[in-house]
C-alpha cells in the first residue's frame, strides 16, 4: 500500500503503507530514536522526552523518540526551553520533525517559535541481505575502505567541490567514529577512478540495535549516473551482513530516493530539520 502525502513545503512524496513498512516504521523509531548516539564534538543531554546535543562550535540538536504525549502550553515550554538553551550559546540548532509525530500541529508550533524548515529527506529502510547482493562498481572505479587520515583529506576536498562549503570539520569527525570511541562506530569508503576521488560514504553500526545506517554518497558531478552510488550501497551493506545487522536505514535526499527504492529500501516516513537560528543581538559577546 503507499500513501501520497502533502509536507509542508516538500511538496507530494509517496510513502509504503503496508504491513510490513509500518512494522520497519516501528522498530527504527523503537531501536534508533531517542539514541543518545555519538558525543564528539560537544555533549549529549536528556531533557524530558528528548535528546539534545550541544555542539562546541557548530549547530546542535534535538531528536526523540515520541514527546510523551505533550501538547498545547507543556509542549510550547519544552520548545521554548530549547530555544533559550541554544540562545544563551548562541548557536544555531535542528529540532528533526518526522511525519508521524504527534501532535499534528508541531510544525506549526515549531515555526511560531522561530524556526525556519530545511529541505526534506525520507526515511528509507530495507533488509540488509538482498542489498549485500548488489552490483559492484562500475569499470575503472575502485571502492575500498579508507586507509587513514590523507584519504580523508581526499574526502573533504571531493566533498568542497561537490557542494561548494568548507568541510575542514569532516576529517576530523569522520576519524573519531572510525575510531571506535563512541557507541556507534563508523566505516568509511571511497570511490577513486584514475586516482582520483570521485565519490565517498560511510556506514555507522548503532550497537545493541538490528541497524546500520548509511550517510554521504556525494559525487563529483562528472562521475553521475554510472551506478557508482548503488555499488556503494552494496559494499556498505556486505559491512553490516558480515557485522550481522539485520536492516539498513538512511535518510534520503531527493536524488536518491528514486535510487534507494528501486533497490528495495522501503520510504516510510518524511523527515524535515527545521532550523532555529539566533539573531545577531542573541549571540554572545566573543
Amino acid at each position: 500500500m503507499v500513501r501520497v502525502i502533502g509536507v509542508l513545503d516538500c511538496g507530494v512524496i509517496e510513502l509504503d503503507t503496508s504491513a510490513e513498512a509500518l512494522h520497519l516504521r516501528a522498530e527504527y523509531d523503537r531501536q534508533l530514536r531517542g539514541r543518545l548516539g555519538n558525543a564528539y564534538g560537544g555533549s549529549v543531554q536528556r531533557i524530558g522526552p528528548l535528546i539534545r546535543k550541544s555542539d562546541i562550535s557548530g549547530p546542535g540538536f534535538v531528536v526523540y523518540r515520541d514527546l510523551g504525549g505533550l501538547t498545547g502550553v507543556a509542549l510550547d515550554e519544552l520548545i521554548a526551553g530549547q530555544v533559550r538553551h541554544f540562545a544563551a550559546l548562541g548557536r544555531p540548532f535542528e529540532w528533526k520533525w518526522h511525519s508521524h509525530d504527534l501532535p499534528t500541529d508541531l510544525p506549526d508550533r515549531l515555526r511560531a517559535h522561530g524556526f525556519v524548515p530545511d529541505d526534506d529527506e525520507t526515511v528509507h529502510i530495507g533488509p540488509v541481505e538482498p542489498l549485500a547482493e548488489g552490483l559492484p562498481a562500475p569499470e575503472g572505479v575502485v571502492i575500498r575502505e579508507v586507509g587513514g587520515r590523507a584519504d580523508l583529506e581526499r574526502i573533504r576536498v571531493m566533498q568542497e567541490e561537490v557542494w561548494g562549503t568548507d568541510h575542514g570539520w569532516l576529517p576530523d569527525e569522520l576519524e573519531h567514529e572510525m575510531s571506535g570511541a563512541d557507541a556507534d562506530p563508523a566505516v568509511v569508503i571511497l570511490a577513486e577512478a584514475g586516482g582520483a576521488v570521485v565519490s565517498a560514504s560511510w556506514i555507522r553500526f548503532h550497537t545493541d540495535t538490528d541497524f546500520a545506517s548509511l550517510w554521504g554518497g556525494s559525487t563529483l558531478a562528472a562521475w553521475r549516473r554510472r551506478g557508482i552510488y548503488r555499488a556503494q550501497v552494496a559494499y556498505r551493506a556486505r559491512l553490516a551482513a558480515a557485522r550481522g545487522f539485520t536492516y539498513l536505514q538512511v535518510d534520503a535526499s531527493p536524488d536518491s530516493r528514486p535510487i534507494l527504492t528501486r533497490l528495495g529500501l522501503r520510504p516510510v516516513a518524511v523527515t524535515v530539520p527545521y532550523m532555529w537560528r539566533p539573531a545577531v543581538q542573541d549571540r554572545p559577546a566573543s
